[in-house]
């Protein structure tokens, strides 16, 4: 990390500094494995209605000898796709599958607030946990997939257009702030923050 960061100061002090003349597009897709890509399908199609669009059957030559794997698309509305891997060869599987991390590791995707009220529906009648925090920007639903994986489904804040103006043009300031030990919070949409502000 220390070497990264050195070559990146001295990088920076070069004077490369300016973005990217155009951004990158969107997300083309998030990718993760799983053990059962049935299971998986079950899941993501069957319970929560996000399609599964393409099962690609491939070899890839890979740090020295063929491969052979699954890679199957789960698609969204701009394009976009969940991608999930499985390796034919176990022991392959068993190396480079995906472990399952804290709630900080997630894949959140935006959707609208009826579309969170159905798939919370969906994931009800199946069965399955879920729970909502309230982000204040944001409200977000959360449930864990067959890999562990864990979902969230994002409701942005009515003035959510307002809010990243206002965070962009302050998110510099805001970050010194968190690198100088700084630890008062700055999201006054939170319920708690706002009434405490208000208090």
């Amino acid at each position: 990390m220390t070497r990264w960061r050195n070559e990146l100061n001295t990088t920076l002090s070069n004077g490369k500094r300016a973005p990217l003349q155009q951004l990158p597009l969107r997300l083309h897709h998030h990718a993760f494995t799983t053990d059962d890509h049935e299971a998986n399908r079950r899941f993501y199609e069957d319970v929560l209605g996000i399609p599964l669009t393409a099962m690609f059957i491939e070899k890839e030559f890979i740090q020295g000898e063929w491969v052979e794997l699954g890679h199957a698309f789960y698609s969204l509305q701009d394009g976009s796709a969940l991608a999930f891997f499985n390796f034919a060869d176990q022991n392959k599987q068993r190396v480079w599958k995906a472990r399952e991390q804290s709630i900080f590791i997630h894949v959140s995707l935006l959707v609208e607030a009826n579309t969170q009220k159905e798939l919370k529906e969906r994931i009800d009648a199946a069965g399955l946990e879920s729970f909502v925090l309230e982000h204040g920007f944001c409200t977000s639903l959360y449930v864990k997939d067959p890999n562990g994986l864990l979902v969230e489904f994002t409701v942005d804040h009515p003035d959510a257009a307002a809010i990243a103006v206002e965070m962009a043009e302050r998110a510099h300031r805001d970050l010194q702030q968190w690198v100088a030990g700084d630890r008062t919070p700055n999201n006054r949409w939170r319920p708690e923050v706002s009434g405490a502000d208000a208090a």
